[in-house]
């Protein structure tokens, strides 16, 4: 039985204790609701205090004991209380007093446990900590630990005013990123100089709180990590700090470590003086968009939400997602059963509840580093300063012009938006203050080009090497590097360029004067921040300026929406209500309205108001649909988090929408938009009941349950889609849950990692709406799976979804719905962008009618032998790591596991390949072999001196730097770049890392234990020293691949054979010396998993490799992002895509739309960018009175004969050549023989000729017929289906 969840306390001080002093079951599974709602894994007070005791007297059983939670609910209210209370630590106090009140609270929380276990029972909260021998001297100790540490904090808390000792002690307070094993966690010292660091330190701080105050910094370890701890730089701190919009009490005037007004929705603003870690593997995916800076603004921001209804939820659930420090959740209004529409956290239980109180338990879930409070009183403008961004989405205009104007003039500005969901209609209006700065426009990495020449010219032209096209544009400003010859460009000035080309441009500057340009050079563009000068609400409605368009059909509907939004505010304002649907009274008086409030506008006023618009309008005006919430959820999420950070270029200022196309064809009855008490009933005050009952009864099919695929389920369940009887959902996904998985997928949670996505996502979905029919399936969709997905499964279903990640499987999707003609609504997302379209049978292009160019693979001998930027390095170093650690040890033991057939394969192959197989297999069982971790720490150093010094030094031995082409031009010309070898060095920290992570893996391929000692660098070092590296000799006749086309390192010769034969004979002495057990362990590239010394490795080839080319090093974040191939990806970006795919998916299921109803939709949240277009139609062909489009299967039923078939076609003026099923030739005439077969069943042919299998499921056979018409002329006809069941 289910612990009752614990009550939800409106004090500030209550949120704050719940938050992060409750103790932390240390149980994965945890499956009761105060567990997954309310305990804080980034802040075990309890694992901290109890250290203290011996661990003898601990207990292993860590299951949270439900009484000890009741009582700890009984007694907490009043503790916090008397707390919050007490004068000397209100919030009038001083700031260094209020500082105190988290020790206050502390002490009565560590001494509340024990006293409730000593004077009730011994089954309380202490039996999760404490032994069942509890006795009272033991309690007296803990006691006495307790009140000294306390007393000893305050008295140096006086001794320094406050600061530093506070921050020591909030240390243990405040969340953090628990350490994984193998890993520990150090405090470091404060920081109080503005000096740069190493931007690429393995600090993972936060954002610094801005004022005077010192920054401590908080170190990460991992044991073993030969890196040295060192805090964030710097540099990019302070640049945190100048731009971080986190602020003090607006009247306190002290650093951010005051507590906030009493009674305030932010009870915490605890500073960051020991900044929050970034959790890079929960939020890799996200980095890879954002960036650490952009995240550490993040992390340090405040932010609040006001309305509770779908569209609130939903942008809440991205931001908690996101990662910011705190959402405050305000509504002063209950649920509802026509909430149930748009909101995935209510219940029925939850109708008369609160709408913030019923929200935040299910959105803590989300992300438990984010405080998720609630504020469910009367809102004031003086509470907006405790945020740096604030959302209303159920304010009037009124009320809204008011907190906008108060936001606007608050020093510094707090961003304000405005957002509404009014059914299909939506609104944003954005405000982020005077002068707002945009520190990255579009969060592209700036452009580079690799120089081939510089003119002496003024103005100077500038050529670069046609390797890639240049991005640059006119206005753009550049800085040169690595130039010679024209050293003048090298100064870090930027300059500004023009006439940009796909290859050059021109430079505004005369370097005429300049030395003369000899080789070599880098430009790269230098990115200039943008300031915006927003309006206020009150006069942007007067004078709106520019719209964003998201349809260039409707170019004149945004003007109307304002006018709109406008007119349904005094409506509300007038009559208390919102129109009633299906009432023509309240849709007239709408209509008056708007044209009484155009009239009013003089010069600007609109010559048609529209009234079938304003019609539709009004009708749906009180529905939040659960689609257009998802899709203005994922935009406003992510203007907050352009608010919060500066990246991306924000929403300036109105953006209006509407997809009134989604609406039922056929004319509704004012009856059918009528309320029948349903959880639907919000739907159906917009499309009528009988589209309800269709979406109800619709057959989908959802392909893939990762973050597309969660949304898509959300929306589905809240839609009330395969809900009827006659309804079912389908999901299929074979992958199982990661934690990166987490910052996306929002229906999965920690417990869940490990599990089957379907599974996990499918039961998510049904606690959503438990009237959902849902089927989970682990079968991934495919060629090998069609006795699963088999033709009565496609025939049967009404759309297809896809929520896929690879262009393969969208493909095979394709066909299989272009075969059975059903719809299939897909989309996509990379970063900040997404796209959907719609393929609908016969009326639009299918997916694959249409395809992407091929990214551009850099030669092979580039990768290999010429890199000239850090990818190339990547891609190598990936290449490397798996060769050997995955694909030499898997050879080994195929050939050990059966040494005859291996063998006899290779001479059988007797090739180039064959010889490089071998050739590894017996360096890796001989010269190679290791037996002991020694063996490992030598083969790791010869690996280093091979691959950044012998290799490079017979580079330039072949190719030395003056070395000339066959054509007399320097061979080491753009874009190559000249190598220098390395010279190992123990002191090196690189050099060191690269050995430690290459000698451990190593030893695991062998089965070789790891010492301890390898994790001190100094017993490392030694070891190292310890190894004899011999002299290095060049080859004259060494073979280096330089040219671009080819596909192999590896080159042919006569005597491979010959060689092949001596190399077995070799293997064969090596074996008879092998246990016959033996067996190596081939490691799987894993990139998720910063303990297992993969990226560690990788990075250290990369960056190895990229100094011997002089080209800029990498982080270990970065090198994850290139060599794991990671897609960026964030919350806000899907929730759009499937918002506007669930649109389509009305059209879909009502039928009877046009082509021009649909739309495709690309979307570029970033800049912000929305273009929607109708669908392409599908090619038509035409034969004399017939037409078809690759839509078309004609189909013969009752298995006919061939003479049969090539009759039917002959009836349609085909005359038809050639017939075949799969790769074999059924009929063709010009074989005389085949005219033998024209009497023989179409089945039976295939079977008898083409050996053709048919699985028991299938109950068709299908056959490619080639034709043509009487004049010869080739026609192209759909594919034909013979059917014999």
């Amino acid at each position: 039985m289910e612990a009752k969840p614990p009550p939800v306390y409106q004090n500030p001080s209550e949120t704050y204790f719940l938050n992060y002093f409750l103790l932390e079951p240390k149980v994965q599974n945890a499956p009761n609701h105060f567990t997954s709602s309310y305990t804080n894994p980034h802040c075990p007070l309890y694992t901290h205090l109890f250290s203290i005791i011996p661990k003898s007297k601990t207990l292993k059983n860590t299951e949270p004991n439900k009484n000890a939670i009741a009582s700890l609910q009984k007694f907490l209210p009043p503790i916090l209380t008397f707390t919050s209370q007490i004068p000397f630590f209100s919030s009038s106090a001083s700031p260094k007093f209020q500082l105190m009140r988290p020790l206050l609270g502390f002490w009565l929380l560590a001494l509340l446990p024990l006293i409730i276990s000593y004077f009730t029972s011994r089954d309380l909260l202490a039996d999760h900590i404490i032994s069942n021998s509890f006795d009272f001297s033991l309690f007296v100790k803990i006691a006495i630990v307790v009140v000294v540490f306390v007393a000893g904090a305050v008295a140096l808390m006086v001794r320094f005013r406050c600061g530093r000792a506070c921050s020591r002690l909030l240390h243990y307070m405040l969340p953090r990123k628990r350490p994984s094993e193998g890993e520990v966690v150090e405090e470091g010292t404060e920081n109080n100089n503005n000096s740069s660091n190493n931007s690429g330190s393995n600090s993972g701080g936060g954002v610094v709180g801005g004022g005077a105050a010192a920054a401590s910094f908080h170190k990460k370890c991992r044991i073993g990590s030969l890196t040295a701890c060192s805090p964030s730089g710097a540099a990019e701190d302070s640049a945190v700090n100048n731009t971080d919009r986190s602020r003090d009490d607006k009247n306190s005037g002290s650093s951010n470590n005051s507590i906030s007004v009493e009674g305030g929705p932010s009870d915490m603003a605890l500073g960051d003086s020991n900044p929050p870690e970034i959790d890079e593997d929960l939020h890799s995916r996200q980095l890879a968009v954002y960036g650490r800076e952009t995240m550490r603004k993040l992390v340090g921001s405040n932010v609040l939400v006001s309305g509770m209804q779908g569209l609130g939820v939903d942008i809440a659930k991205n931001l908690i997602l996101a990662g910011v420090k705190s959402v405050t959740l305000h509504d002063e209004g209950n649920v509802e059963l026509w909430d149930l529409s748009s909101n995935f956290v209510f219940s029925e239980n939850d109708i008369g509840k609160n709408r913030a109180e019923a929200s935040v338990a299910k959105l803590q879930e989300l992300n438990n580093a984010v405080l998720v409070r609630t504020l469910t009183t009367t809102l004031t403008r003086e509470q907006l300063s405790d945020f740096q961004a604030v959302v209303f989405t159920e304010t009037s205009l009124e009320k809204a012009v008011e907190f906008n104007d108060y936001c606007h003039n608050h020093q510094p500005a707090i961003a304000f938006i405005k957002t509404e969901v009014r059914g299909l209609f939506g609104s944003v209006f954005c405000d982020f203050g005077p002068e707002f700065t945009v520190t990255d426009v579009d969060g592209n990495d700036p452009h580079t080009g690799i120089i081939a020449s510089i003119s002496n010219d003024n103005p100077a032209l500038v050529s670069c090497v046609d390797d890639e096209r240049l991005e640059f544009q006119d206005g753009d400003l550049v800085v040169f590097s690595e130039v010679h010859g024209m050293t003048e460009l090298n100064d870090g000035k930027p300059r500004k360029i023009k006439n940009a080309r796909a290859y050059s441009f021109t430079l505004e500057e005369d370097t005429t004067k300049y030395g003369t340009y000899e080789k070599g050079g880098i430009v790269t563009q230098v990115k200039q921040p943008k300031v915006l000068n927003f309006k206020p609400l009150r006069e942007a409605l007067r004078d709106p300026g520019d719209f964003l368009l998201s349809d260039f059909s409707k170019f004149d509907r945004p003007p109307l929406l304002h006018l709109a939004f406008q007119a349904l505010d005094k409506f509300v304002s007038d009559v208390g209500r919102f129109p009633v649907a299906g009432s023509e009274d309240d849709a007239q008086k709408l209509v008056s309205i708007a044209s009484d409030i155009n009239g009013s506008l003089g010069d600007g006023r609109l010559n048609d108001v529209n009234p079938k618009l304003l019609r539709q309008f009004a009708f749906g005006a009180r529905a939040v649909l659960n689609p257009m919430a998802a899709m203005f959820g994922g935009i406003v999420g992510q203007e907050v988090v352009k608010a919060c950070s500066g990246k991306f270029h924000p929403l300036y200022q109105f953006f209006y929408f509407d997809s009134v196309e989604s609406l039922p064809t056929e004319p509704l009855d004012p009856n059918d938009f009528r309320p029948i008490n349903s959880r639907y009933d919000a739907q159906i005050s917009v499309f009528g009941q009988k589209l309800q009952k269709k979406l109800e009864d619709a057959k989908v099919f959802v392909v893939g349950s990762g973050a597309l695929g969660c949304e898509f389920l959300k929306n589905l369940a809240l839609m009330g889609v395969s809900c009827g009887s006659q309804g079912k959902l389908t999901v299929t996904d074979d992958d199982v849950i990661e934690k990166s998985n987490l910052s996306r997928q929002f229906l999965f949670r920690d417990w869940n990692i490990g599990q089957a996505k379907s599974t996990v996502a499918a039961s998510a979905a049904a606690s959503i709406n438990p009237c959902l029919n849902i089927e989970a399936l682990q079968n991934r969709v495919g060629p090998e799976t069609e006795n699963v997905f088999h033709d009565a499964f496609w025939e049967n279903m009404s759309v297809v979804i896809n929520a896929l990640d690879n262009v393969n499987a969208r493909l095979y999707v394709d066909q299989r719905c272009l075969y059975f003609q059903k719809p299939l609504l897909e989309s996509g997302t990379l970063g900040a962008k997404c796209n959907t379209q719609m393929v609908i049978p016969h009326l639009t292009e299918n997916y694959g009618a249409s395809r992407d160019p091929p990214e551009k693979q850099a030669p092979m001998c580039t990768v290999h032998s010429f890199p000239h930027n850090i990818d190339h390095c990547l891609t190598w170093a990936r290449s490397e790591f798996e060769g050997l650690l995955e694909k030499t040890p898997a050879e080994v033991n195929a050939y050990l596991s059966n040494p005859s057939e291996y063998t006899n394969a290779m001479r059988n192959a007797g090739d180039a390949q064959a010889r490089d197989n071998l050739e590894r297999v017996l360096e890796c069982l001989d010269k190679e072999k290791c037996d002991t971790f020694e063996d490992c720490i030598t083969w790791a150093r010869l690996k280093f001196e091979d691959y950044f010094a012998n290799r490079v030094k017979q580079l330039i031995y072949t190719f030395p730097e003056d070395a000339s082409t066959s054509t007399g031009a320097p061979f080491w010309s753009a874009p190559k770049r000249f190598p220098h070898p390395l010279q190992f060095s123990s002191s090196d920290i690189g050099h060191l890392q690269f050995v430690m992570a290459a000698s451990i893996l190593r030893a695991e391929t062998f089965g070789i234990p790891i010492p301890d000692w390898v994790k001190n660098p100094k017993k490392l070092a030694e070891a190292v020293d310890s190894v004899i590296v011999p002299d290095f000799q060049p080859k004259k006749d060494a073979k280096i691949v330089t040219d671009e086309k080819a596909t192999t390192l590896s080159t042919a010769s006569i005597d491979d054979a010959a060689v092949i034969n001596d190399l077995i004979t070799k293997l064969e002495r090596c074996r008879a010396n092998l246990s016959s057990e033996f067996r190596m362990r081939p490691i799987q590239f894993e990139k998720d998993d910063d303990t297992n010394y993969h990226m560690d490795m990788i990075a250290g080839l990369a960056n190895m490799r990229a100094r011997n080319y002089s080209i800029p090093e990498v982080d270990k974040l970065k090198a994850k992002f290139i060599a794991g191939r990671i897609i960026p990806a964030i919350a806000t970006s899907t929730a759009l895509a499937t918002g506007l795919v669930c649109l389509e998916l009305y059209k879909v299921l009502d039928g009877g739309h046009k082509v021009e109803d649909y739309r495709n939709t690309f979307a570029n949240l970033a800049l912000p960018l929305f273009s929607m277009a109708e669908p392409v139609p599908p090619k038509v062909i035409k034969h004399q009175d017939m037409s078809w489009t690759v839509w078309d299967r004609w189909i013969l039923k009752d298995n006919p004969t061939l003479r049969e078939l090539l009759d039917w076609l002959k009836a349609k003026g085909l005359n038809a050549y050639s017939i075949s099923c799969g790769s074999c030739l059924l009929y063709n005439s010009m074989f005389p023989r085949h005219k033998d077969r024209m009497d023989k069943r179409m089945v039976d042919l295939a079977e008898e000729v083409a050996k053709v299998e048919i699985p028991s499921y299938r109950r068709h056979l299908d056959v490619v017929v080639a034709c043509e018409d009487d004049d010869d002329n080739d026609i192209d006809i759909p594919q034909i289906s013979i059917y014999f069941r």
